[in-house]
Formats: structure tokens, sequence, C-alpha cells
């Protein structure tokens, strides 16, 4: 049939099989533009999508989002809370992803997933049927498949972390822990302590392994890394398992003066600890966190905070830009935030 670009009105609301008699193509190739539009050549792409828009054909609750990217929702995975964890970064991360998006005139919608297979099918099927435009990738580990994954399919997003690698073919957001735990083991030194442990979670968390790299670093640029091996210990990221882990260092014939660790749910670990061994935190050993959660505040600890609003906002920034902009990487600073759980050693135990 001839193109017109002013198809004769419909009576009610006009179907997928309206569309492809009015594009003059089949119902299949319809519904591959809607869903499936890498399968389709741009050309046809091109002349359905107009029909699409021209028809005012609503494939889903969303009018015309497919043709325009204008759901104007993003999509997120949400996190289950470890147990034996605090009220985790993530949770202010959210709020600070919801903020942002709102400011923008976009909002979240948040679905579960038990693993990333599962993430990346649930995400793709949202994109193709035009529940989100654009996704967020959260906890993004060192081998982590979901960026690779859903470049190839095609599905948009942003990522808070990176990977160890191919960091150039995705936008992403994150923030120095190298940096951060480096501030928290110079702060300790100047302020007279010698013998620093770290503890932090085990080996293979991105992460996790990023803060460790920092401790390393700071502890060798000082000239504090004689006994390395016996001053950093592992534990998950549960209050228990840090409990134990400190119990590590304080058995040590040369036990530390401080101890610096991956998040704040190990440093109240280690205060627990500590109380428990008899030593009074910030006299008989300091004790730095990371994330500076509102339990670091309640109990005076010290704490490196993330800039999770600034990592919504930049985040929401990059999910906006125009899908043919190149990839970008941004590192954000962290901040010691100075409690009285880092004061200088106790005489003689420098």
């Amino acid at each position: 049939m001839a193109e017109s670009e002013h198809p004769a009105a419909l009576p009610g609301a006009p179907t997928l099989m309206d569309v492809a008699r009015a594009a003059g193509v089949s119902r299949q190739t319809v519904s591959n533009v809607l869903h499936a539009p890498e399968k389709v050549r741009p050309a046809t792409r091109e002349k359905v999508e107009r029909y699409v828009r021209l028809l005012s054909y609503e494939p889903n609750r969303q009018a015309q989002s497919l043709a325009r990217n204008a759901s104007r929702m993003i999509g997120y995975r949400i996190q289950p809370l470890a147990p034996g964890a605090l009220a985790s970064i993530h949770d202010r991360f959210l709020h600070a992803l919801a903020e942002a998006g709102q400011a923008a005139d976009h909002h979240l919608v948040l679905f579960p997933a038990a693993h990333p297979e599962a993430e990346i099918a649930g995400m793709t099927r949202m994109h193709r049927g035009g529940t989100a435009d654009t996704f967020v990738l959260y906890d993004v580990t060192a081998a982590d498949p979901r960026p690779a994954a859903l470049l190839g399919l095609g599905v948009p997003f942003v990522a808070f972390g990176r990977t160890r690698t191919d960091t150039d073919t995705y936008s992403w957001i994150d923030v120095d822990g190298v940096t951060g735990i480096g501030d928290a083991v110079t702060h300790l030194a100047h302020r007279g302590h010698r013998r620093i442990a770290y503890l932090g979670w085990a080996e293979g968390s991105t992460i996790g392994d990023r803060r460790a790299e920092g401790w390393a670093e700071a502890i060798q640029r000082l000239g504090l890394a004689a006994g390395r091996e016996e001053l950093q210990v592992h534990s998950p990221d549960a209050v228990p398992d840090a409990i134990r882990a400190t119990f590590q260092l304080l058995e040590r014939p040369d036990p530390p003066t401080a101890i610096v660790t991956g998040s704040d749910t190990l440093a109240v670990g280690a205060v627990q600890a500590a109380q428990q061994w008899g030593l009074t935190v910030g006299r008989d050993l300091a004790i730095v966190g990371f994330d500076d959660t509102p339990t670091a505040a309640a109990l005076n600890l010290s704490s490196v905070r993330q800039p999770i609003e600034q990592v919504g906002q930049r985040v929401v920034a990059a999910l906006l830009r125009p899908q043919s902009a190149r990839p970008t990487g941004e590192l954000l600073r962290t901040q010691l935030i100075i409690r009285s759980s880092s004061a200088g050693p106790a005489p003689g135990r420098g």
C-alpha cells in the first residue's frame, strides 16, 4: 500500500496489526521493531516507528515509549541486606538515585533478581517492553559479566563501580577507595600509631580489594610495612565475623594499636571485640570505618565518607546523555570524618 503521513482514523485504540498495515510490513516485523529492533533494517525500523507515532499506538502502558525512549523510568535491581550487616551504603545510594532521578523527571522501577544472569534477563525484558529506558548496575565485581552482556544486547546502563578491565567500553561512576583508606592510615600515623592493621573482606571483591590496596600502599609509603602479613585479616561483612577476625589481631604477641576497616559493619565488629577484650576504643585501640553510616556517627566512630549523593547525581547525569555519546568514567574522592575512635595510642603503645 502507498505510504501516507496521515493514515485514516481508526475506530478504537489502534492495534499492532493496524501499524503493520499502515507501514506495509508484516505483523512480525512490527513486533521485532518493538521488542528486538536489532533484527530489523534501519530504514524499515524508522518507517514502523513513524507509524507507531502517527497512529498513537501504545504497545504498553508507556505510550510510544519505545519509539521515543520516553518511559522516564530507570530500572534498578534491589539488593537484599546481608545477614549480620548494618544498614548498608546501598540504602543511601538508593535514596540518592531516586532523588536525583526525580529532579530530572525520571523515576525508579525496582525489581528483584537472584543472580547476575537473572538480572540481565530482567533488564532485557524491561527494556524491550518499554518498562524502563535505562538501568543502573550496583556492586560491580572485578570480572562482572553484566556490562559486556548488556552492551551486547543493546541495553543502556551506567554502573556504580567498575570492573578490572574494559572500563572504556561503558560508563561508570566510582568512589576512590584506595585514596580513602590511605587517608585513614595517614591520619592514624600522624597521631602516632605505628602498628596499623587492616580488617577487610575476603579477596575477590573489587571494592574490597581496592580498599586493601589503599592500606598496603599507605603503610609502605609511611614506612610501616614491617610485619604486614600479620596485620591484615579478612572477614565477611557481618558483625559476628568481624568480632572473630579482630580477636585474631588482638591475640598477636605485638597487637596493633589501630585498625582500619573496609566497612562500618566491620568497624562495629572491631569495636565490640575491643570492648570484650577489655580495651577502651579511642584510648587503647583506635578504629576507623568506611562509609560513614548513621551507626558510625551514633558510636562516635571515625569513618571514610563516600559522596553518595554526588554519586547518585552523576549516575543520573550519565544516564541522560545521548546513547551515541562515548562512554565515560568518573572517580570521586572520599572524605575522612574524624571522631573520638581514632585518638592517638596510649602511652607506651605507639
